[in-house]
């Protein structure tokens, strides 16, 4: 589908030459209200100048410049006009490509480094102090710039850590700007795009909006398109956009398969219709679904049996619709968003992490056309065009949720009994990191049933055989790594006190603190 990227009128394209921070990067340049897109550093200049970019940065890297198969870049994207900026590898790439000198002299930095600023009233550092914390991660240091470039920060170890050529409109810095830990990075970065590409910050949700609309209905046309509804923020914003654009033309389908948490089917039936006035049909396949789950315990297993039901379900759901309206549907809408396109390598050419797809796994065979209105979307943009879309709250922030729903999160068999004690269990966890305004501070906080697992307690006056229950408060931006959330006591005593008051047969409540990687954020 035609979207936004390189038709964007003020694009920043993102190098990425093997960086952990790429993605970092992309959501920086937009955070200062700049479109980005990442492309792989094995795409020729060519391709790369004829996007039109306004302005590229070329990220950083695990290589040493110096290295054999070590990434490079043409030359001629320093000659083509368009303003450059080299952060950690890709300034030692601008410094050798360009003549300046990077050796191995043993100036080793890794994490909080002082920069010492040389010119403070240059394009990236005016504003910012002489003396500032910064984030290195280099063994390789540029001891010369190239002939043209200023000299405009060090470090005790590293005569050049940044320079600065105004002429050509090319910087780098040695360090990584993108990190909360360069105290002063995101007004380096944005004196870049504003002060030394000229870009003006124009890239809003309303344009976005506004943008994709268009796109969507000189792409649909007449033609009827269906959505499959998760209850999740993804899927709810992308069907209130293409509803947005071609109203009536839209279906959305909810399956309801009697593993979503207390609430949420109910939340998506009266909540996204009243804020949307999208056509919902709403599939209650719940006894279909433990039916098919009655003596599985293999998470693997769960998943397939899950997104197989789904499937069927979606599909029978669709015939009905092309029953009712007596015309096919041509077009299904996915809440795909960019990190997953990044992570099945449609984004960066890196290799395929996972694949991908929003409606619980829908096969190659059925014959839709995809739209796919937020692929160039971070989580938290796709956040603000629900907000901009008149999304309820309870929405938008909703907290990441499995696909397989609660069914992952039982650990054994899945039956209704499981279910309703995971519901009430998971609704106080809710319900009290709500009240101690603790939502926005963590990513999510799924609770897991070890329900193959009896431990002994004492309620009352006598022993108890009930199940554990663990905590999984994690904070992240994007999933792809995560920590432990430090969670006030106070907060965690509450919750333990009234799981285990409240809910019967849970008689005792863990707390999991191991970080992503070497976990997962779910326990199957």
């Amino acid at each position: 589908m035609a979207s936004l990227g390189p038709t964007a009128p003020d694009t920043v394209l993102v190098v990425d030459f093997g960086a952990q921070y790429a993605q970092l990067i992309a959501r920086r340049v937009r955070e200062a209200r700049v479109f980005s897109e990442i492309v792989p550093s094995t795409m020729p200049v060519a391709e790369m100048l004829a996007k039109q970019p306004k302005a590229i940065i070329l990220s950083g890297g695990p290589s040493s410049v110096y290295a054999d198969g070590a990434p490079t870049i043409d030359r001629a994207l320093f000659e083509a006009g368009v303003p450059v900026f080299g952060m950690c590898y890709g300034f030692q790439l601008m410094a050798v490509t360009l003549g300046g000198t990077v050796d191995n002299n043993g100036a080793r930095e890794y994490g909080r480094t002082g920069l010492h600023v040389s010119k403070s009233g240059s394009t990236l550092f005016e504003g910012t102090p002489d003396e500032q914390q910064v984030w290195m991660s280099h063994g390789d240091a540029c001891s010369a710039a190239p002939e043209g470039f200023a000299v405009t920060g060090s470090t005790d170890l590293v005569p050049v850590a940044a320079f600065e050529d105004d002429e050509r409109r090319l910087y780098g810095v040695q360090y990584h700007p993108e990190v909360m830990h360069s105290t002063h990075g995101q007004q380096v970065l944005e004196h870049f795009l504003y002060r030394g590409a000229g870009i003006a910050p124009s890239w809003t949700t309303g344009s976005i909006v506004d943008e994709q609309v268009a796109l969507i209905r000189e792409r649909v046309g007449t033609k009827r398109a269906i959505c499959g509804l998760s209850g999740g923020v993804d899927s709810a914003v992308a069907a209130a956009l293409v509803n947005k654009a071609i109203g009536t033309q839209l279906t959305c389908v909810y399956v309801d398969h009697g593993l979503m948490r207390s609430g949420e089917t109910e939340q998506v039936e009266k909540d996204f219709v009243a804020a949307t006035g999208a056509q919902l049909k709403v599939v209650d396949a719940s006894e279909r679904f433990l039916d098919a789950l009655a003596g599985v315990t293999d998470p693997e297993q769960k998943r397939k049996i899950i997104g197989r039901e789904f499937i069927r379900v979606f599909e029978q759901a669709q015939a009905e619709i092309v029953a009712d309206a007596g015309e096919d549907v041509a077009f299904l809408v996915q809440g795909t968003l960019y990190p997953d396109v990044v992570e099945s390598g449609g984004g960066t050419g890196t290799a395929n992490i996972k694949s991908h797809h929003n409606v619980g796994g829908l096969p190659d065979d059925l014959e839709f056309e995809l739209v796919e209105p937020l692929r160039q979307l971070f989580k938290d943009e796709v956040r603000m065009v629900g907000q901009e879309l008149g999304l309820p709250e309870e929405i938008v922030q909703r907290q990441p949720f499995p696909g397989p729903g609660l069914g992952i999160r039982i650990i054994g068999e899945v039956t209704r009994e499981r279910l309703d004690l995971l519901r009430q269990a998971d609704a106080i966890a809710r319900e009290e990191l709500t009240a101690a305004g603790l939502d926005r501070e963590i990513w999510q906080c799924p609770v897991v049933l070890l329900a193959d697992v009896h431990s002994v307690g004492v309620q009352g006056d006598g022993r108890t055989y009930g199940h554990p229950v663990v905590l999984r408060p994690v904070s992240s931006e994007d999933a792809m790594t995560a920590d432990w959330s430090r969670l006030p006591y106070d907060v965690l005593a509450t919750i333990s006190s009234r799981i285990t008051n409240e809910v019967r047969d849970i008689n005792r409540v863990t707390l999991d603190i191991t970080s992503k990687p070497p976990g997962t954020i779910e326990w199957e």
